[in-house]
C-alpha cells in the first residue's frame, strides 16, 4: 500500500518492540522510527537483531537500539527492565510482538515445549507489563499492545492457549486502567507470510492433510504483505485511546489511518414508507444467517478470527445473535409480534460498517471486492431503513 507516514507523529517516543529482528516486528520498528520514535529492538537472535538495528539506523540515525535477550528467561527480562528504566524511565509504548510457535497434536508435544511457549507467549508480556505499569500510571500516559492470533485451532494448542490468554489479560488491564491515559489493546496481523508463520502453517497444514501451497492457495486473496502488517501495527499506536480495550486488526488500523470512515459508502436511498417491517426484518435475518453459516465453513484460522472479532465488536457471540434471529423469524412466521431489539440492530449495522472497512483492504480480487461491497452496502441500507421504521 502507498502510505506516507508523518515523520513527527511519534517524535521521541520510546517504543519497545519484542521480536523485532525480523518479520512484522522489524517492519513495525522501521515504521515507528520513520515516525520519529526511538525503537528498542528486543530479539533473541543476535545476528538478526544487529542487522535490523543497523538497517533502521542507516535510514533513521540514532533511532534504534538493540537488546539481545531470550524472553523465555525471567532473569534476563528483569535485567533488561533495569537497563531500560535506568536509561529511559518507562517506555511510552510496549509492543508484545515476540512469539514462539509450538505445533503438534495434544499429547505429542513435550511439556518442556509447552512451558517455553508459556514463558515467551504469556509470561514475558505479563512481566514487561507489571514491570512498567506503575511508572506509566504515575506519568499518566503509555500504551501496552499485545499481538493476538486466530484463537483455538487444532495442532496449535500450545501456542493459541497463551495468545488467547494475552487477549484476556489485556481486557482485564483495560478495565483496571479506566479513567487513566494508559491504554491497552490487542492487534491481529492477519495471514502474513513471515518465516515463523510459514513454518507453523506448514506443520498444521500437514496435520490437516493438505500442503502448504494448498493452504495459501485457499487464502490467496486474504494474505497481507509483511510490510503492510508492520505499518498497520505502527499506525495503531496513533489511535491507542480509541482502540483501548479492543481487539483490532492491522488492516483496520491502516483503514482508519486512511480515514475510510469518511467515505460515503452507504446508500442514501430510502425504502418505501409502506414497506412491511416484517418483510424487511426477515430479509435482514436471512442475510445474517447466510453470512453466519458461511463463517462456519471457513478454515479454522479465518473462522476463529471472524467470530472473535464479531464478539469483540458486538459484545455478544455470533451464535447468540443467530439464535435470537431464529426465534424472531419463528415469531413472524407464526403471525406473532416479533420481539426485536433496536439496539441489537444498531450494533449489527455498526458491525457491518466495520466489516465493510476491513473488506476494502482485505479483498484483493477487484471483482469480488465490488460484489461483496455492494452486498454489505445493501445490508447496511436495509438496517438503517428498518431502524428508522421501528423508531
Amino acid at each position: 500500500m502507498n502510505i506516507t507516514l508523518n515523520n513527527k507523529a511519534l517524535e521521541n517516543k520510546i517504543v519497545l518492540i519484542t521480536g523485532a529482528g525480523g518479520g512484522i516486528g522489524f517492519e513495525t520498528a522501521k515504521s515507528c522510527a520513520s515516525m520519529g520514535a526511538i525503537v528498542l529492538i528486543i530479539e533473541i537472535n543476535k545476528e538478526k537483531g544487529l542487522k535490523a538495528n543497523k538497517l533502521i539506523n542507516d535510514l533513521y540515525p540514532n533511532k534504534s537500539f538493540f537488546f539481545n535477550i531470550d524472553l523465555g528467561n525471567e532473569k534476563a527480562i528483569r535485567k533488561l527492565v533495569k537497563q531500560i528504566t535506568f536509561k529511559y524511565g518507562s517506555p511510552d509504548v510496549i509492543f508484545n510482538n515476540a512469539t514462539v510457535v509450538v505445533t503438534g497434536q495434544i499429547g505429542d508435544y513435550s511439556i518442556d515445549d509447552f512451558d517455553y511457549s508459556y514463558k515467551v507467549n504469556l509470561k514475558a508480556p505479563v512481566l514487561l507489563t507489571t514491570s512498567f505499569i506503575k511508572l506509566m500510571k504515575k506519568r499518566n500516559s503509555g500504551s501496552i499492545i499485545f499481538v493476538s492470533s486466530s484463537g483455538a485451532a487444532p495442532y496449535l494448542s500450545a501456542y493459541e492457549t497463551f495468545k488467547t490468554a494475552q487477549v484476556e489479560f489485556s481486557n482485564a488491564l483495560a478495565l483496571e486502567l479506566e479513567e487513566s491515559n494508559v491504554y491497552t489493546y490487542t492487534i491481529a496481523p492477519g495471514l502474513v507470510k513471515t518465516d515463523t508463520a510459514k513454518k507453523s502453517i506448514k506443520d498444521v497444514a500437514q496435520s490437516m492433510g493438505i500442503t502448504l501451497d494448498e493452504f495459501y492457495n485457499q487464502n490467496e486473496n486474504h494474505i497481507l504483505d509483511v510490510t503492510d502488517a508492520g505499518i498497520g501495527f505502527a499506525l495503531s499506536i496513533l489511535k491507542a485511546s480509541e482502540y483501548n480495550g479492543q481487539e483490532i486488526s492491522s488492516i483496520q488500523a491502516i483503514n482508519d489511518f486512511l480515514d475510510t470512515s469518511k467515505k460515503s459508502f452507504i446508500s442514501t436511498s430510502k425504502k418505501p414508507k409502506n414497506l412491511s417491517i416484517n418483510m424487511l426484518l426477515l430479509k435482514i435475518i436471512d442475510s445474517f444467517i447466510e453470512q453466519y453459516n458461511g463463517w462456519k465453513t471457513r478454515n479454522i484460522f479465518e473462522k476463529q478470527w471472524v467470530l472473535r472479532d464479531f464478539k469483540k465488536y458486538m459484545k455478544i457471540t455470533a451464535e447468540a445473535v443467530n439464535n435470537q434471529f431464529k426465534i424472531i423469524k419463528d415469531q413472524i412466521n407464526n403471525d406473532e409480534v416479533p420481539d426485536v431489539s433496536v439496539n441489537l440492530l444498531a450494533n449489527l449495522q455498526h458491525y457491518w460498517e466495520h466489516q465493510y472497512k476491513l473488506l476494502q483492504g482485505f479483498e484483493k480480487d477487484k471483482e469480488k471486492l465490488i460484489e461483496y461491497s455492494k452486498t454489505i452496502n445493501e445490508w447496511i441500507s436495509d438496517l438503517k431503513t428498518l431502524i428508522n421504521l421501528l423508531k
